[in-house]
C-alpha cells in the first residue's frame, strides 16, 4: 500500500511542476546566500582570529561555503527538471535521473541537517575560544613594543568601539591585569612605586579602563580614571552611572555576533519540502505514463509500499549487492 497516496490530475500536475520550479529557484538564491554567509564569516573569523585560540570554528564557514555550492547545482538542477516536466514528452529524459537526484538530494538534506545542528551547538566552543583570545590579548595590550603584540592594542580598542563592550566578561576585568607599559610609568613618584610593591607580582594595577571603552551616548564627559572612586569626580555613583562605560563585555558581544551568522542558515525545511514535491511529480508522471493517456488523472505518492515493505526490499537489494560483489572478489581470485 503506498505511503500518502494523492490523485492528481492534468491541472494539478502542471501546476505542482510550476510551484516546484518557483521553489527550486528560491533555493538556489538561498544556496548563494549561504556560500555568502560562509565566505563572509570566514573572513570575519580570520579578521579577529588573533582574539581567539588557535584552529577555532573554521569548520563552521567551510561547511557553510560547500553546503551553498552544491545547493546551487541541485536546485538550478532541479528547477531545469520541474520546468521540463510540464510537457510529459519531456519528462522521458528525466526519467531515468529522477530517482537518483531523489536520493542524492535526501542523503544532502540530511547533511545540512547535521550541519545545522553543529551550527548551533557550536556555541560553547566558540564561547571556550573567545575567552582564551580576548584573556591573552588584553594580557599583551600594554606590549605595543614588542614585534608579534604590537598590534593587538589596536585590535582590541577597534573591536570595543566597535561592538560597544569592553573586558572580556566586563570591564572589571580590566582592574585585574597591567594594561599600561612599563615604559610609560613613571618610577620616581611615590604613588606609582607603592602601587607596583602592592602586588606580589609587582604589577600596576588600577582601577581604569582604556578609552575605547567609553560610551559615545553618556552625557557627560567619560570617566576612565578611578571608576571605582565616587569622591574622586562630583556627583558620581560609579554603581549607577552604566552610560558612562559600555556594559557589555567583549567575549558575549563576539558571541552573539558570530552565532547571530550562522543561525541564519535555514535552507533544511525548504530543500525538504521541494524533495517532497519532487517526489509526488515523479510518481504521478510514471503513473501517466503507464495509462498511456498525458490528460488523464494519476496517482502519486512518497513511498509505492509501506515503510515496512520499502526498507526490507532496500534492504535485500544491499544484500545482493554484497553477495555478487563477494562472488566476482571470488571468481578474480581463482
Amino acid at each position: 500500500m503506498a505511503v500518502l497516496r494523492v490523485k492528481f490530475t492534468k491541472t494539478k500536475r502542471d501546476k505542482l511542476a510550476q510551484v516546484l520550479w518557483i521553489l527550486n529557484w528560491v533555493s538556489v538564491v538561498t544556496g548563494a546566500i549561504l556560500f555568502s554567509l560562509g565566505l563572509f564569516l570566514k573572513v570575519e573569523i580570520n579578521r579577529r582570529e588573533e582574539l581567539m585560540a588557535e584552529g577555532a570554528i573554521q569548520y563552521v564557514p567551510n561547511m557553510l561555503i560547500a553546503v551553498g555550492l552544491i545547493a546551487c547545482v541541485i536546485n538550478f538542477l532541479g528547477g531545469k527538471i520541474c520546468y521540463d516536466c510540464v510537457d510529459t514528452t519531456k519528462f522521458l529524459r528525466w526519467k531515468l535521473i529522477m530517482l537518483p537526484y531523489i536520493i542524492f538530494t535526501f542523503f544532502f538534506t540530511f547533511c545540512v541537517l547535521v550541519g545545522a545542528l553543529m551550527c548551533y551547538s557550536m556555541r560553547g566552543e566558540l564561547e571556550d575560544s573567545l575567552n582564551v583570545g580576548l584573556t591573552q590579548a588584553m594580557r599583551f595590550y600594554k606590549d605595543t613594543d614588542i614585534p608579534g603584540r604590537c598590534f593587538l592594542k589596536r585590535t582590541v580598542d577597534l573591536l570595543q568601539i566597535e561592538f560597544h563592550c569592553c573586558g572580556n566578561n566586563d570591564y572589571k576585568d580590566w582592574f585585574q591585569i597591567q594594561w599600561i607599559s612599563n615604559r610609560y610609568l613613571d618610577r620616581s613618584r611615590k604613588e606609582v612605586l607603592d602601587r607596583l610593591r602592592s602586588n606580589v607580582e609587582g604589577k600596576y594595577l588600577m582601577d581604569r579602563v582604556p578609552f575605547s571603552c567609553c560610551n559615545i551616548n553618556s552625557p557627560r564627559p567619560c570617566i576612565q580614571h578611578q571608576i571605582t572612586n565616587n569622591s574622586a569626580h562630583f556627583n558620581y555613583e560609579h554603581q549607577t552611572e552604566e552610560l558612562n562605560l559600555w556594559m557589555k563585555g567583549c567575549r558575549q558581544a563576539l558571541l552573539d555576533y558570530y552565532t547571530h551568522i550562522t543561525h541564519s542558515i535555514g535552507l533544511t525545511v525548504l530543500i525538504l519540502s521541494v524533495l517532497t514535491g519532487v517526489r509526488y511529480l515523479q510518481t504521478s508522471l510514471e503513473n501517466v505514463l503507464k495509462h498511456g493517456d498525458p490528460n488523464s488523472e494519476s496517482d502519486g505518492w512518497l513511498l509505492e509500499n509501506s515503510f515496512i515493505e520499502t526498507a526490507r526490499t532496500n534492504l535485500n537489494i544491499i544484500k545482493s549487492l554484497g553477495k555478487r560483489s563477494r562472488a566476482e572478489v571470488a571468481k578474480a581470485d581463482t
